[in-house]
């Protein structure tokens, strides 16, 4: 089958997949996600994959970016994904807007969103086989405040890795802990792709994108400057010379704690890569918080480095 066979499969024009002007082209099943990598595969390209829930910002273009630097051709997903949210957690109301979020991919020179619905990617519904974590990464940070999140990303984070079979996957660094297990399913499953990580993006204020932030009221908003702010005088007393944890710790949540509207749900620093408690920083560490304003949970970290 030629390349424009294989194209037209998966309802593709093959002249305007190669036009970046043309947009992305939107599909909504695995097989004209299996035809297009099909495609471009057979034309020789790579294919990066940029993992999304959507409601696109500037931190997730930002990863379009880098993963256009890896590969030739670069899809996106946009999924909410309903393993992921507990009970009591933001599902129904976390934000969505796909005709927005199409042309914002658009201007980065995204070829393809795939976009499905939950009956798309769990036919039967709750899938009878998961990924779970790794219990010493997967039960600290995130995986403590939120039982079961982690079975439910790396589910689907398999799921899509199987259904694009990309060479480059593309995550940011805000969801450090996320990214960590990632590569370690990637590694530990001889899945053959390879897992970047790339920085996290800032509002000029220092507050670290998120979708989330859509929840923030007005006097919230100023509020949220507390997690990059304490971060930051943390990174500069490590600058210093400080090498211990607890007067890093005891600086961050000090500093969280004089912001009235911010509930602090964890503040940790841990080994970078294994994320396990340590006492002084020896080569590498992660500095992560955890904080609630109104409806909103916002995670952010520094990796200190000598």
């Amino acid at each position: 089958m030629s390349v424009e066979s294989i194209a037209a499969v998966a309802g593709i024009d093959a002249a305007a997949a190669e036009c970046a002007d043309a947009g992305p082209t939107l599909v909504r099943t695995k097989a004209e996600v299996r035809a297009w990598v099909a495609a471009r595969r057979a034309a020789g390209q790579r294919v990066g994959l940029v993992p999304t829930m959507g409601f696109l910002h500037e931190g997730h273009l930002s990863l379009v970016d880098r993963a256009r630097e890896l590969a030739d051709v670069v899809a996106m997903s946009i999924f909410v994904n309903p393993l992921q949210f507990g009970p009591t957690e933001d599902l129904e109301r976390y934000p969505r807007d796909l005709e927005r979020d199409l042309e914002m991919a658009a201007g980065r020179g995204t070829a393809l969103v795939f976009a499905p619905s939950a009956a798309e990617m769990y036919p039967e519904g709750e899938p009878r086989v998961s990924v779970l974590p790794d219990e010493e990464i997967g039960g600290r940070l995130d995986g403590g405040s939120r039982p079961g999140h982690f079975r439910g990303v790396l589910t689907v984070v398999a799921k899509l890795f199987g259904i694009f079979t990309p060479d480059v996957a593309v995550f940011g660094q805000k969801d450090w802990q996320q990214a960590t297990l990632i590569a370690r399913m990637a590694a530990d499953l001889d899945m053959p792709v390879r897992v970047e990580v790339a920085p996290i993006v800032r509002e000029a204020d220092g507050l670290a994108m998120s979708s989330r932030n859509a929840y923030l009221s007005t006097e919230e908003r100023q509020a949220a400057v507390c997690l990059s702010r304490a971060l930051c005088k943390a990174e500069r007393l490590f600058r210093c010379g400080e090498r211990a944890v607890a007067p890093l710790l005891a600086l961050v949540t000090a500093e969280l704690q004089r912001e009235p509207l911010a509930k602090v749900e964890y503040v940790k620093l841990c080994d970078a890569d294994s994320l396990a408690d340590i006492d002084e920083i020896d080569e590498s560490a992660l500095l992560a918080v955890a904080v609630r304003l109104g409806k909103a949970r916002l995670i952010d970290n520094r990796v200190l480095k000598h």
